[in-house]
């Protein structure tokens, strides 16, 4: 292995957010579902690539969560870029990324794709709520006129300067207007130049399956827990013609599900010798922080041992 194979990536991607792009166009024209876990962190996106998946999602829902706050367009654009990045660069994978109702009006969300090619990710959502959004599956959000979104939709497509970045219209008008309506925006909002339509809360797999059968573009589905729609597998999803589907909240839940059942136990027990076998081992945390290239990179610098080497003790 030559040197520059070595430290590829370990800094930063080793794929070009270019090519990311590509590789986002190039799956969801594939005839393949595109399944894109939601990521937390850049660590958990190491992870959804080591396990096989074809891309990343980030939630706009769980960047607010992350930072203590309910998702009510709280977020700034700024906080939104920069967690994407670092998501977007921790993994060779492309990774789609909430970008909400684009942060105010056009010309904020012309700026919001200037933002997001620039951080690396390979493509956003922009969706059809009113100023300050909603969580989709909450009750009492509401949607602009469809005039407004296609406005919305052409200043985030004249901003585009790689023509491969994936700008998917989101549609929350299932829940307020009906099938029939949400159908009849997602329409327009491909004539207005989306790569993708993401319609939000429908219900079951007939809804999905009609949605597919009028709507003549890739489309998204989202596979959130405890929400409005019906849990499909991605084998149902396919099935139906879907290009690809998200899973945005199901990382997060996991891990704050087990992390507040282990603190209870060790609040109880005062050890957490009992949570041993639940927990990722230090061994595969450093096969996926990739400790061990780090060393061959400048073995003068980083002069530690992993678990099962013969000399110096592992660092804590």
């Amino acid at each position: 292995m030559s040197a520059t194979d070595a430290t590829a990536g370990l800094f930063s991607s080793a794929v070009s957010a270019s090519d990311k792009r590509r590789a986002l166009r190039t799956g969801l024209a594939s005839g393949e579902l595109q399944r894109w876990p939601g990521a937390f962190s850049p660590l958990a996106a190491k992870l959804i690539a080591d396990v096989g998946f074809e891309g990343v999602y980030v939630s706009g829902a769980v960047l607010s969560a992350d930072l203590g706050l309910p998702d009510i367009g709280l977020t700034t654009l700024s906080e939104v870029a920069d967690r994407g990045g670092q998501i977007a660069r921790a993994t060779d994978l492309p990774t789609l990324i909430d970008a909400d109702t684009g942060f105010g009006e056009p010309m904020s969300a012309a700026r919001t794709v200037a933002a997001l090619e620039d951080a690396g990710l390979s493509g956003c959502h922009l969706e059809d709520q009113v100023n300050p959004k909603r969580c989709g599956h909450l009750d009492g959000k509401d949607v602009v006129p469809t005039a407004d979104m296609l406005k919305r939709l052409a200043a985030a497509v004249s901003a585009r300067r790689d023509e491969n970045f994936v700008i998917c219209a989101r549609t929350d008008a299932r829940a307020i207007e009906g099938l029939d309506a949400a159908i009849d925006r997602a329409r327009a909002y491909a004539d207005a130049g989306a790569d993708l339509i993401f319609t939000e809360a429908l219900r079951d797999l007939s809804e999905f399956e009609a949605f597919r059968a009028a709507v003549d573009v890739p489309l998204l589905a989202n596979m959130t827990e405890f929400g409005k729609s019906e849990l499909l597998t991605a084998r149902q999803l396919s099935d139906v013609g879907y290009n690809a589907v998200i899973y945005p909240v199901t990382t997060l839940r996991i891990a704050m599900g087990a992390v507040e059942a282990g603190l209870r136990e060790l609040a109880t027990a005062g050890t957490q010798l009992g949570l041993l076998d639940g927990m990722q081992h230090r061994s595969r945390l450093y096969e996926l922080l990739r400790y061990a290239d780090y060393n061959d990179f400048d073995s003068e610098l980083f002069t530690f041992r992993l678990p099962g080497e013969t000399t110096t003790e592992t660092i804590s």
